[in-house]
């Protein structure tokens, strides 16, 4: 079973001789390659050590072996592999303006390090790749692909595509191998995070406070590690797309407005498993559930920009004084939409624009209320709830 990406039209479209998708580990990238590229197109993964070695010490003789078009996995851990990348493309390129035909696809790599990756692509494959950020699945990739989940599933779940492919797993098993294997030997060891059991406690109080401001003076305080320790680690997160910041929008107009932003983690099943659930149902009913509902909406915008390749800006608005848009919405042509999460197992009730937001944003006409479930309704004249399955289509309208 194959559960179809909202990004596949995305890389099908791009004429880029390397494709580069780059995310968090296990959320999809070498499946969906794999589906793309066909059964012809060979595919090597540098989780193999011998593999690794055999690229980083002989590059030339490991490229004669696996020819293009080839798919390479976790490509970051073979730096020396990128030089003989961008010679075998130049290669093509010269042959291909003499013979006048297209250049094809030749390489399609994943990675799951931002920062090596940004580093080895900026000095050897400028202008040669394009990229594409991908993450764990969104709420309409699910629910398009699987049949049979609610919406609690996936808020306890998250978007690990095994997860859904194999239900007979343990999502709490599962996590917990991702945690250990993932999380406390790679990250932390391509870090050089020495100080192991902190940086879990860590990043246990960062899943506690997804979806709220971010202080780190407080994370300090109650981990008794130092502030700027506590910063490094969540730059560290977020350039493995574990978690994201939320920035608040600012204006020269307006110094009401707080300059602190929001953690999210970009999947609310790992989430979860870190602030220690281990069922669903008392999940659903805990004071929680609000803050990763939140989430699950945040992730879901934020992925839907990355799979449709938008140039929009994210932002939360914030007073001082407390009036609070969740996510304000800035497009390419300059319109503003106003959404905001809201966790309601009955009855939505609508809510209005608040006065210092209309002010700033006069030609915002309505609040969008993103909801649990129920069904698209138009709230009152400034009000309109979209359930957060239908999220995704009501973005395509924008």
């Amino acid at each position: 079973m194959y559960i179809p990406r909202d990004i596949t039209s995305m890389l099908t479209s791009s004429s880029a001789p390397v494709q580069i998708v780059i995310g968090p580990r296990q959320c999809g990238k070498s499946t969906l390659l794999a589906h793309l590229s066909g059964p012809s197109v060979r595919e090597v993964t540098f989780d193999d050590l011998q593999m690794r070695t055999l690229a980083n010490r002989d590059p030339g003789l490991f490229l004669e072996q696996f020819s293009p078009p080839v798919l390479l996995d976790e490509v970051h851990y073979v730096p020396a592999l990128f030089p003989e990348i961008k010679r075998i493309v130049d290669r093509v390129k010269r042959e291909r303006v003499t013979s006048g035909t297209p250049i094809p696809v030749l390489f399609r790599l994943t990675g799951s390090d931002q920062i090596l990756m940004d580093k080895n692509v900026k000095e050897s494959l400028a202008g040669r790749a394009s990229y594409f950020p991908l993450n764990t699945l969104t709420v309409h990739e699910i629910k398009k692909g699987v049949d049979n989940v609610s919406l609690p599933d996936i808020l306890f779940r998250g978007g690990w595509p095994e997860l859904y492919l194999d239900r007979a797993l343990s999502p709490v098993q599962y996590l917990n191998d991702y945690i250990r294997s993932t999380i406390e030997r790679e990250i932390v060891l391509s870090a050089g995070i020495q100080k192991q059991e902190a940086f879990n406690l860590v990043l246990g109080l960062l899943a506690a406070r997804t979806g709220m401001l971010l202080d780190y003076t407080n994370i300090a305080r109650d981990s008794g590690v130092q502030g700027v320790t506590v910063k490094e680690w969540v730059s560290t997160l977020s350039r493995t797309s574990l978690v994201s910041l939320l920035r608040p929008y600012e204006s020269n107009l307006n110094k009401r407005l707080t300059r602190t932003p929001k953690l999210y983690f970009l999947d609310t099943g790992l989430a979860v498993r870190l602030m220690g659930w281990q069922e669903q149902h008392p999940l659903m009913a805990s004071p929680q559930a609000g803050a990763l509902f939140e989430t699950l909406v945040y992730s879901e915008i934020l992925k839907f920009l990355q799979n449709y390749g938008k140039s929009w800006q994210l932002y939360l608005w914030r007073t001082k004084e407390g009036e609070e848009i969740d996510f304000l919405l800035i497009t390419s042509s300059g319109e503003a939409v106003a959404l905001d999460a809201k966790m309601s197992l009955q009855s939505v009730h609508p809510v209005r624009i608040p006065p210092g937001f209309a002010k700033a944003f006069p030609t915002v006409r309505r609040l969008i209320l993103v909801t649990f479930g129920g069904q698209k309704v138009q709230l009152s004249r400034e009000c309109l709830a979209v359930p957060v399955s239908d999220l995704h289509d009501f973005l395509l309208t924008i």
